[in-house]
Parts: structure tokens; sequence; C-alpha cells
């Protein structure tokens, strides 16, 4: 299970929680302008804009979790089970399987509507990485600093959403998230108002009582409500680093701890990294559940005219 959010303070912010119960040993990946990324249905994409993220490498080839190219548009893929659903490769599109559609998009939209384009002529292919690495079920969040959308491949087809909370889970479909909103309407961050008993004055006997009722709990619906709480609530006029200070906050309200959510294997899924790119300088922040200092890479400190992607192990 996992939570991305796009965030507007003085620049713009894009990051997720990857909560899992295991790792594939992900390292911060800087994809140069020349690297080429070998497709499995249409031509090879031998030039592209750069790429910076969080990506398990297996054979040469970056699995990006989440990632953000050089103008700024970002993508990140959650867990979407029971519901992601893949095609046979068909004739008169575009056929991308799941594990090429985050640099598929990136290299070549500037903005979530040149994105919006694209999909409109997409199909994702149930085809594997490899036998050791079958597909994951995804539904994808995409942003910039002005636009999000949501992206889920349904039976029904590919389905796209407007996100106007700028934030995405997992399960169920984004449509029922957003209907799932309207019981929460009333919470807030400020006193409570007695509406019970006119009669009776009764006052508030400490702070936050006006989000009594806020799910406390670590389902993705409820962590779908808090990350929106939290975001609507957060102050948009600061300066960078109190920015990214902050957004790391907004995620650690619906971190999960270890021990607090066990799997049907029997281990337990926790927080194992929360990141924050801002979009604008290209600057990839990170902290992981063993290490919570924040540790920065910027896209700009590697040549992006290379063909060969960089690899930071995540600390």
């Amino acid at each position: 299970m996992c939570t991305a959010i796009s965030f507007n303070a003085k620049n713009h912010y894009f990051g997720r929680n990857l909560d899992l119960d295991f790792s594939y040993n992900e390292s911060v990946v800087i994809t140069p302008r020349n690297f080429t990324f070998k497709m499995r249905c249409i031509d090879d994409i031998t030039t592209h804009f750069a790429i910076i993220g969080m990506a398990t490498v297996v054979d040469g080839v970056p699995l990006y979790y989440e990632a953000t190219n050089e103008n700024g548009l970002s993508i990140a893929g959650l867990n979407f089970p029971n519901n992601a659903h893949y095609n046979h490769k068909k004739g008169g599109v575009n056929n991308i399987t799941p594990f090429e559609f985050i640099p598929y998009i990136l290299s070549c939209c500037q903005t979530v509507d040149d994105a919006i384009k694209l999909l409109q002529n997409l199909n994702l292919v149930n085809i594997n990485f490899s036998d050791a690495l079958p597909l994951s079920p995804l539904h994808f969040f995409i942003c910039d600093s002005k636009k999000a959308i949501t992206v889920e491949p349904l039976k029904t087809g590919l389905k796209i959403y407007e996100n106007p909370v700028g934030v995405l889970t997992n399960n169920p479909t984004f449509d029922w998230h957003l209907l799932n909103l309207q019981n929460y309407t009333a919470l807030h961050s400020g006193i409570a108002e007695n509406k019970l008993l006119k009669s009776f004055n009764q006052h508030n006997f400490s702070l936050g009582l006006g989000a009594v009722g806020l799910p406390g709990d670590f389902s993705s619906p409820s962590r779908f409500v808090r990350a929106v709480f939290v975001k609507e609530n957060s102050p948009t006029d600061l300066e960078n680093d109190s920015a990214i200070t902050h957004f790391f906050h907004i995620l650690s309200s619906v971190a999960m701890p270890k021990g607090c959510v066990q799997t049907e294997r029997g281990e337990f899924e926790y927080t194992r990294y929360t990141c924050c790119c801002d979009t604008k300088k290209g600057d990839y922040y990170y902290t992981t559940y063993e290490n919570p200092k924040i540790t920065k890479i910027s896209i700009r400190d590697f040549d992006l005219n290379s063909s060969e992607i960089y690899k930071i192990e995540a600390q």
C-alpha cells in the first residue's frame, strides 16, 4: 500500500510513501536523455527528457516506482490489486507494458495535458518483465504544478480521472474515494461547534476537536481521507526548505510503523521510504525507515546528455 501527493507552496512538490513488506533493493536512479529504453512492443526510445526517481534496476533497466522528468512532470505507480486489468496486444494503438508506463510518459511529455493526449492511444499490455518479475497490479498518479490526474487500467478500459485533491492511495477505485470524502466534509482544523445541545453551552476541553472523526487506521480509504485533510490544512506560503520539511510531515501522517499492518503472509508492511521532489529544480529528497535524515540528490549534478543511467544506493 502507498500514498502519493502533489503539493503547491512557493514551488511545486511531488512525492510518496512506499509501503511494502519486502524490498526490491531500490535506489535513486537518474536516467539521462540519451539512455535507450528498450521497449517490448514499440520502437525503442533513444532520446528523451531526463528523469529522476526511485527504481529497482534489473539487467540495466530502471523499473521506476515514481519519477519526475526535467520539465517537472511526475508519476507514481501505486498498488491496485484485484482492480488493475491489463490487456492483450492490440493493433492501431501504442502497446505499453505497465513497467514501461512511467518512462514512456515522462520521456516525451512536459505537462499533464500532454500525458492525457498520449493516453488516448495507449494500451497497457499483459507482458511480464521476466519469469522472476511478474507484473504488479497498479494505478497511476500523474501531476505537474497545475493539475493532477489518476489513471486506472480497468476491465472496462483505461480510465482517466481528474484528481482535484492531489492525493492517491490504493483500493477501491478513485471515484469511490472521491465519493467517500463526502462523509468527512464537516471536519475542520478549528474549534468544534456545539450543534448537539443548544440549551447547554459546552466548551471545548481540547484543541483539535473539529477533526473528531478523522480516520486513524492504515487502510487505503482512511489514509486517503487523512492525507487530504492534512494537505488541505497545510500552509502554502512556505519557502523551499520549510516546504520540503512540511511535505515530509504530511506524508508522515499516513506512514506505517512496522508492526501495525500484517499481510496474509504474516509479514509486516511498513513505510520503507518517503520521497519528495522539488519538480522545478529536479531536487529529489528521501528518507528511509532506518534513516529518517532527509537525503538530497539533484538531477543537475549529473551529465544529463549521457547514455548511461546513474544509480545511487538508498541510505
